[in-house]
């Protein structure tokens, strides 16, 4: 590794942490204070009835979420947040984000030959839907792919935990983002029908309330959520057209650039001047063009366009310090989740999906997938 990259990286990482990166719709965990939740295992944690833990705002959520929609019964609301059960093992999670890891350790989770294989596999068996659905809305396939590969290893782990039970949880018992779960809380209690595959109290997912094979959120949910499959609802656990069209959308929503790299390589030249704070990473949209970087001595490892907004990104990789240049689509990525390092995880497995898929089909198309897919392995119902 040259040593002017070694010298620059702590600048650029120290800049990065100076950022405020936005609310995600699929919020990146945020550490809990270790004295707040300390057990021996997730496992035999016990459960505890919302009603028997004192939560005083409970019933100033409810008066303003009938507020804002007279139609909602507030008893009845009232009494699904009393039978709600607080997770202590859902607290102990959020005091343990994978994202808090360096990247040489992140990387291997995520991207490895089984989940690669597994992705080639996944593309090869639905690739006709998966093709017409990235076309239909300008996403790359794999990038479809890669997502629900890093989210649930393509719908085999959606989460199983009640999605009311975790926002209740979090909503309630985590102050640190309470007022963002109790935003997804009403979200959740507000959704329509046609945007559920079963009733709200019924729904299961992760243990920060991401539902189906593309964990959404449920504000996410009732703003990104597709009807695909035309039967009148959306299903983000059964349903393949919904499951694509849904994450194809919310990534078209978010601003993604059809055609623009996601990230390269950035090589600092001999005597490279540190790059300003608007010039790192910082969770934001990319403002600054390549080209001054460029004009400081910062390279890209591939062709990019000089006027593509960037932003220097620096990371503890396998065999040291990297750096990188990230563009817009990048932090469409980080709308999903907001650590960089879950984009970078999504855009690399997208990469070695597509590289094996060309090299496993020598160019020839996979067999057409059925218009609606079922899914039979068990879990995938809520």
């Amino acid at each position: 590794m040259p040593p002017r990259l070694r010298q620059l990286l702590p600048t650029v990482s120290l800049l990065a942490l100076a950022g405020c990166a936005g609310v995600p719709s699929r919020p990146a965990p945020v550490p809990q204070p270790a004295a707040a939740v300390t057990p021996p295992s997730a496992a035999s944690l016990p459960v505890v009835p919302a009603a028997a833990i004192a939560a005083p705002d409970e019933a100033a959520f409810v008066r303003a979420l009938v507020a804002a929609h007279p139609g909602l019964d507030a008893e009845r609301v009232t009494a699904l947040l009393q039978h709600a059960a607080v997770q202590p093992s859902i607290l102990a999670a959020m005091a343990r984000p994978a994202e808090a890891m360096p990247w040489r350790d992140y990387r291997p989770i995520f991207v490895n030959a089984r989940r690669i294989g597994a992705g080639v596999t996944f593309y090869r068996e639905h690739r006709v839907l998966v093709d017409a659905t990235a076309a239909r809305y300008g996403i790359p396939p794999t990038i479809l792919v890669a997502l629900l590969g890093v989210e649930t290893n393509y719908g085999r782990i959606t989460g199983r935990y009640r999605v009311l039970d975790a926002l209740v949880t979090l909503g309630f018992h985590y102050p640190p983002r309470a007022a963002f779960f109790q935003k997804e809380l009403a979200a959740l209690l507000t959704l329509p029908v046609d945007r559920l595959p079963v009733s709200a109290q019924d729904l299961r997912g992760s243990y920060a309330g991401a539902m189906g094979w593309c964990q959404f959120m449920p504000s996410s949910l009732a703003r990104y959520g597709v009807d695909a499959d035309g039967d009148g609802r959306v299903d983000l656990w059964d349903s393949l057209p919904d499951i694509l069209a849904s994450t194809a959308n919310y990534l078209a929503g978010h601003g993604w650039q059809a055609g623009q790299p996601i990230s390269t390589p950035a090589w600092p030249a001999a005597g490279a001047a540190p790059p300003s704070a608007g010039m790192a990473w910082a969770g934001r949209r990319p403002a600054q063009p390549l080209q001054a970087f460029e004009a400081l001595g910062y390279l890209p490892a591939t062709r990019v366009d000089p006027a593509l907004p960037a932003a220097l990104l620096g990371l503890q990789g396998a065999a040291g310090p990297e750096l990188r240049f990230v563009f817009p689509d990048f932090y469409v990525l980080t709308r999903y989740n907001s650590s960089p390092l879950y984009a970078l995880a999504v855009s690399e497995l997208a990469d070695a999906i597509a590289e094996q898929s060309t090299d496993a089909d020598d160019g020839a198309a996979a067999e057409p997938a059925a218009a609606r897919t079922p899914m039979s392995a068990p879990g995938h119902r809520p």
